[in-house]
């Protein structure tokens, strides 16, 4: 049977107060389902990886990874060891 059919004959054998509560709770259910989505649908949007891929793009100077003269002291304490 499908779920609407037997969705609707059990409704015609329950009495008029727990056909009030039902409708009460169903109007709850769907109202926390839309928020529930809309709620995952924004957190979907803002955590997509990749989004700003080619938005920053600098020109980087010819020495950019090497040491800094800041550091030259440091580096080469360490590398002594």
């Amino acid at each position: 049977m499908a779920i609407d059919a037997e969705i609707l004959q059990t409704l015609d054998q329950m009495p008029e107060p727990l056909k009030q509560e039902l409708l009460h709770y169903a109007k709850y259910l769907v109202e926390n389902y839309s928020k529930a989505i809309s709620q995952e649908s924004i957190l979907q949007q803002k955590r997509r990886s990749g989004i700003l891929k080619g938005t920053f793009v600098l020109p980087l100077p010819d020495d950019f990874d090497e040491p800094l003269e800041v550091f030259k002291e440091y580096m080469e304490s360490v590398l002594s060891f």
